[in-house]
């Protein structure tokens, strides 16, 4: 019996090692791709990476730097809005320069007030005054000769009946009231004359040193407001208020290192794509004039032949196109720029990475 239990036990194993082996045997089909690799359209095309930015007549995409270091108060665009030239994006803490600003301002306005009063002059109150002393000391001045010509006459009369003492005072008294009345007339005609002219010319290069202090601070002040260059659409933002920036831009969290605090684009229908061909290849590309180009979105099956703009003359180091901003690389690349018409089928963004084949038409 137990012999028996023992055989059938290894007939159900031999048929299940059958059965597996028969199960495990069969070839399954192979799964389809995701989506098919980036054919290559032409008979000698040339492959490329391609990194999709806004479409520039010339240049690549505006990076905004401020002029002056500060902290910011106010972001007023959001990424994606489109703006003019000359709208304001963002505002720094401007409470130091403005204070300058406005003293210098005072000091400006106190100067022109001076040099309007030196101009002003002589002032009706002053010269009325210096006429009254010169109708003072004339009148002193005729006193003192009707006191002189008494003691001179009656000295004439009886030379006993006056002292010598008493004529050499009326003497003296008459000299000092006619150098008084010189005095006086001296300085009612130069009241009258008004303002040296030297000191109105002094005045006046103190006001316009002052002046020109202020519009100084005044220009440095609307540094402040940062504008848009240009007309365009803001890509991104990378700080935020409370964010400390400087001309050098901000601190990027994430790459450790500097980076502007704004990027914008230009406002068209069109975006660019800016291949770089190792240097290695730059010698079969075709001619400028029959130059072709597809480009393929990664990861999709979707292309977008692409129009040929211009060639940067310049073969430069490759940039880094994997957001490694530490990786060394040696290869040279010569930048090509193209362009496509954006349309609702191909949802690209400036900064994403494409294939490109570059061929003779």
């Amino acid at each position: 019996m137990r012999n028996r239990i023992l055989f059938a036990l290894a007939v159900l194993g031999v048929l299940a090692g059958l059965v597996s082996a028969f199960i495990y045997g069969q070839e399954r089909a192979p799964q389809p791709p995701a989506f098919n690799p980036a054919p290559n359209p032409y008979a000698k095309g040339i492959y490329a990476q391609g990194i999709v930015e806004s479409y520039q007549a010339s240049g690549a995409n505006t990076n905004i730097y401020p002029e002056v270091a500060g902290v910011i108060t106010q972001v007023l665009v959001a990424e994606g809005q489109e703006v003019k030239k000359g709208d304001p994006l963002l505002t720094l803490d401007d409470s130091v320069p403005r204070a300058t600003a406005e003293q210098q301002k005072s000091q400006a306005e106190a100067a022109r007030t001076l040099l309007e009063q030196l101009k002003a002059q002589p002032r009706p109150e002053a010269l009325r005054v210096a006429e009254a002393q010169l109708e003072a000391a004339r009148a002193n001045l005729k006193s003192a000769q009707d006191q002189l010509d008494k003691q001179m006459k009656s000295y004439e009369l009886d030379p006993k009946s006056v002292s010598r003492d008493t004529l050499d005072n009326v003497t003296n008294a008459f000299k000092v009231t006619k150098a008084n009345l010189e005095v006086a007339q001296k300085q009612y005609e130069l009241t009258k004359a008004g303002a040296w002219v030297y000191d109105i010319r002094n005045q006046e290069h103190q006001y316009n040193a002052l002046s020109k202090a202020y519009a100084a601070s005044s220009a440095l002040l609307s540094k402040y407001t940062v504008t848009a260059p240009a007309d365009g659409v803001i890509l991104s933002i990378s700080a935020t208020v409370g964010s400390y920036i400087s001309p050098q831009g901000t601190y990027d969290t994430y790459s450790q290192g500097a980076a502007p605090v704004m990027t914008m684009g230009a406002p068209q229908g069109y975006l660019g794509v800016r291949v770089y061909v190792d240097e290695i290849l730059v010698h079969k590309l075709p001619a400028a004039a029959s130059i072709q180009a597809t480009m393929f979105v990664r990861g999709t099956d979707l292309s977008a032949p692409l129009q040929f703009v211009r060639m940067q003359p310049y073969v430069s180091p490759k940039i880094e196109l994997s957001n490694q901003r530490t990786e060394r690389v040696d290869v040279r690349v010569l930048p090509l720029i193209f362009k496509f018409q954006r349309t609702g089928k191909l949802q690209l963004y400036p900064g994403q990475l494409v294939d490109v084949y570059i061929g003779a038409g």
